[in-house]
């Protein structure tokens, strides 16, 4: 078509970027591109001139548009289609998700996570017979699941011989497709700009009119070449400017579009709401609104649209600008047309979705219908669709009390698909619209965990808090449920949290609450951990027994353990129970990865870091840090890491650590969470105590030991004594020991009891002392608490030195060293070789391994794969696809100097 850019000007850089991109995928070297600018500016004639060179390679094309952003998966469906012929060659579940993502089979929601190595896997299996290279154009137009996808897979191409390049018009969201390599286009330069318009006008042009029309258009070639082609005489005689720039550009094509024929309007209004391009569907539709292909003939010779074998625009803009000029009443003459062409067994969403829109008024069938395709959204996992199609079957529901039930749906969908704004304006519409006292609460309850989810900070759990109490006459199981979570909330903001939303306070409101007629054990969970905190743990131990065992002993649905997985951890810390710590954040780690379930993976992962350093597994905490990092890419989450805090502390450098454990600080105060302030202290705290830096570690335990923030602030008070007792603070060691003592009121915890004995060691003398070291010592090695294991007996080594019994000392020494040394605690391990060395005894200094050449990523597969596991199995586990599992592979041989995975058992050491 005239208006598409057939001959380049200028663009020298993002050719030749192209054209090294798609050299490096015919060498075997994928990757991914984004192409970012204004409309006009040029990115479509740049996925021609790419697509138009990768001779030799596949072309995938997909083109996205406003009408199918609601459709899950809709653009996903147009890449992958021509490739379904490979999806028996993907790992099963990987193909049901696809399969059921794209609506051809039933089964559970797939998580975009799987759908998304499914992909990979597809287009790595496709690209085995020759480089692949995807256009994508329009980006911003992609459904919501689908470019989540491609995201996905666009990181994750190094490996791959596959090419994905996209082209997003500007302003976009900044968060669309971040993270991958980007190409901001600007117009063009002066002379090109100057040449492009010499090019398209038929005569000469004043140069002052010429210099205008490139200042005013900024470069845009789109404006330039429209212009040239729409305004030649005008701007020949020099006595007329058509007033065409970049911005007005859409508004220029109304004004063309409607100056055609009337049929030739409805014809290209009637193509612009159908977006796959599909000329059957079209010209059925068109058949029963009277039209026929001779009316496509006036938008042809204005060189706006045609139809072959597609119904194809000449810009993206052009599409819009059609769907623009249609008056209310034929866009919904259109889409009724549509509706009645499309098959409802084959496409029941889109022809839902076509039928909803030429639907004024109510109408309860329509709106019973959407609120079905709803439902097969979300199991095909559009949260987003869902929502929107509960939108639309709301506003089409006569009955008010159904439709406030739609309405707060809708509110609960956005909520889940992380559209916060449109679920506080359905929440406040459901409040308005709700018939009774319970929708109105509920509104409400949606509104505050609105909140939590968008802000998680200082007035969440208040808002909660009075959520739950709203609730408690009128649902008191639903009221149990939001105490949790604002018990949960409250928890998380710590110091920061609103006076109303105080832990204690949130925590003795939830103790006030009348208890439901009938309850479970898993329902003990909320009244434990607010007992914990209002009453201590001497209470509180019987519930949350009772909540934890049966969270363990797999009582509870898979969904609420997802949901609730934290705080079953936290219960267990609260008992000083290791196991059932480690079983928990373990089975949650286990959950979150077989449902796909990113968000609770990411928090699964950081706690159960945690559980490996104490356990003495750095190895395993750096494997589950690297996992972590992977998950928060995919999710566009940038939190800081708890885990990560405690291993840099756990390490003991100080130049590395600070910085780190600083900006954490920085970002939780500016979310205001308070939780995560705690955490920077007590991990500065154990920081400077490896470092033997008392004073500073005295600093920062006493504020990670200060309020009540239940098992966490228990867990500082060791550190607390430890670092106070060492700085000379006595008294604050004293009073840190008498509320440890309260905390760690647990029968039969070996974990609390060795702890309790080691800090009163600290604060007592002589004989006293030393039965305290030696109980703790001895309650401790029948936990795997390693780390605590090591630092108690480091500091009875120390007791016993000052004491001169040297000999002594060192049996215990030495068996702190060993183990600090072995779990990589290099802080700790150095300053119990200065206790060694003032008691005579020899000691070097710890050396780096001699497989530290391997980077993380590739000594965690190198160990996977030593272990047996196939390559799709380490791709499955590590979010990469089996060919990138065996580039890594093969790179590990290099630096290994080895052959084959036989020999990995020889060159790698156990973890």
């Amino acid at each position: 078509m005239g208006v598409r850019i057939t001959a380049f000007r200028g663009r020298t850089k993002e050719r030749d970027r192209l054209d090294d991109a798609l050299h490096r995928l015919r060498n075997g070297e994928g990757g991914a591109l984004v192409l970012r600018g204004e409309a006009g500016i040029g990115k479509t004639t740049l996925l021609d001139y790419v697509s138009d060179r990768a001779s030799g390679c596949r072309v995938a094309e997909v083109t996205g548009t406003e009408s199918e952003l609601e459709l899950p998966f809709a653009a996903l469906h147009q890449l992958c289609a021509p490739m379904f012929d490979l999806l028996p060659g993907l790992p099963g579940p990987q193909e049901q998700a696809l399969q059921v993502a794209f609506g051809n089979v039933v089964g559970p929601a797939p998580d975009k996570f799987v759908v998304g190595l499914a992909v990979l896997g597809l287009l790595s299996e496709a690209a085995t017979e020759r480089p692949v290279l995807c256009v994508v154009d329009d980006a911003q137009w992609i459904d919501e699941p689908s470019i989540q996808v491609l995201g996905f897979v666009a990181r994750r191409l190094a490996a791959e011989s596959v090419l994905l390049v996209f082209a997003v018009r500007e302003p976009a969201a900044e968060q669309l497709l971040a993270g991958i390599p980007a190409l901001h286009l600007s117009g063009l330069e002066h002379d090109e700009a100057v040449d492009l318009l010499a090019s398209a006008l038929p005569g000469h042009l004043d140069s002052r009119v010429r210099d205008r029309i490139v200042a005013e258009t900024r470069g845009n070639p789109l404006a330039l070449l429209e212009l040239a082609q729409r305004g030649a005489s005008e701007l020949m005689g020099g006595f007329a400017f058509p007033a065409i720039h970049p911005g007005s550009l859409h508004d220029h094509y109304v004004r063309r579009i409607r100056a055609l024929p009337d049929p030739t309007r409805r014809l290209l209004l009637l193509a612009a709401a159908e977006p796959t391009g599909d000329a059957t569907v079209l010209w059925r539709a068109a058949q029963s609104m009277g039209l026929t292909p001779a009316d496509s003939e006036p938008a042809a010779e204005e060189q706006l649209f045609e139809v072959g074998g597609q119904a194809r625009f000449g810009h993206p803009l052009m599409r819009s600008a059609a769907y623009a000029a249609g008056t209310p009443e034929q866009r919904r003459e259109v889409n009724a047309a549509l509706a009645a062409a499309l098959d409802a067994g084959t496409e029941p969403e889109r022809r839902i979705w076509h039928l909803a829109a030429a639907t004024t008024g109510t109408d309860d069938g329509i709106a019973d219908a959407l609120h079905e395709a709803a439902g097969r959204a979300r199991a095909r996992g559009g949260v987003a669709a869902a929502a929107s199609f509960l939108q639309r079957a709301a506003t089409l529901t006569a009955d008010p009390r159904q439709r406030a039930e739609r309405t707060l749906a809708a509110a609960q969908a956005n909520l889940d698909a992380g559209r916060y704004e449109a679920a506080l304006a359905l929440s406040a519409e459901a409040e308005a619209d709700a018939v009774d006292d319970l929708q109105r609460a509920r509104a409400e309850l949606v509104r505050a965990l609105t909140g939590r989810a968008a802000r998680s900070g200082s007035d969440a759990p208040a808002a909660l808090a009075r959520a739950a109490r709203r609730l408690e006459p009128l649902d008191p199981h639903l009221a149990r449920e939001t105490h949790l979570d604002a018990w949960g909330a409250a928890l998380v903001a710590g110091a920061l949290a609103d006076p109303d939303g105080d832990l204690t306070v949130v925590s003795r409101a939830a103790c006030s609450a009348p208890s439901p007629s009938t309850t479970t054990p898993p329902d003990a969970l909320g009244p434990g951990l607010a007992t914990l905190v209002s009453d201590g743990t001497a209470a509180a131990v019987p519930m949350l027994r009772e909540a934890v065992t049966s969270y363990l002993g797999g009582d509870v649905p898979t969904d609420d353990f997802l949901r609730r997985g934290v705080l079953v951890a936290n219960a267990a810390l609260s008992l000083w129970d290791f196991e059932a710590w480690d079983t928990a954040t373990s089975r949650h780690v286990e959950l979150a990865r077989a449902a796909g379930a990113l968000a609770p993976l990411a928090n699964a992962l950081n706690a159960h870091r945690v559980v490996a350093l104490w356990r003495g597994d750095v190895d395993q905490a750096r494997d589950l840090g690297l996992e972590e990092q992977r998950v928060k890419e995919v999710t566009g989450t940038q939190r800081a890491s708890y885990g990560e805090l405690f291993l840099l502390a756990y390490q003991g450098n100080a130049i590395q650590a600070e910085p780190v454990i600083a900006s954490a600080a920085e970002e939780a105060t500016a979310r205001g969470e308070g939780l995560g302030l705690q955490i920077t202290e007590r991990a500065t705290a154990l920081l400077h105590l490896g470092l033997g830096h008392y004073e500073r570690a005295y600093e920062a335990a006493a504020r990670a030991g200060a309020g009540n923030l239940g098992p966490f602030t228990a867990q500082a008070l060791p550190d607390l004594v430890e670092a106070a007792v060492r700085s000379g603070s006595t008294d604050a060691a004293t009073t840190a020991l008498e509320r440890l003592a309260a905390y760690a009121e647990v029968p039969d915890s070996d974990w609390a009891a060795g702890l309790l004995a080691r800090s009163r060691a600290l604060v007592a003398e002589g004989d006293v002392a030393e039965r305290s070291y030696v109980e703790a010592v001895e309650r401790l090695e029948r936990t795997r608490l390693r780390f605590e294991l090591a630092r108690t007996r480091l500091l009875f080594g120390e007791w016993l030195r000052r004491e001169r019994r040297r000999g002594d000392a060192r049996l215990h020494l030495k068996a702190a060293f060993e183990d600090f040394a072995a779990m990589g605690a290099d802080g700790f391990a150095e300053r119990t070789r200065h206790e060694l060395l003032a008691t005579g005894e020899k000691v070097r200094r710890r050396t780096a391994d001699t497989l530290d050449d391997l980077t993380a990523h590739e000594s965690q597969i190198a160990h996977m794969a030593r272990d047996g596991r196939t390559n799709q199995e380490i791709g499955s586990e590590l979010y990469i696809s089996a060919r990138t599992v065996e580039w890594h592979l093969r790179k590990v041989f290099g630096k290994l100097g080895i052959t084959s995975r036989r020999e990995l058992r020889d060159a790698l050491p156990d973890h």
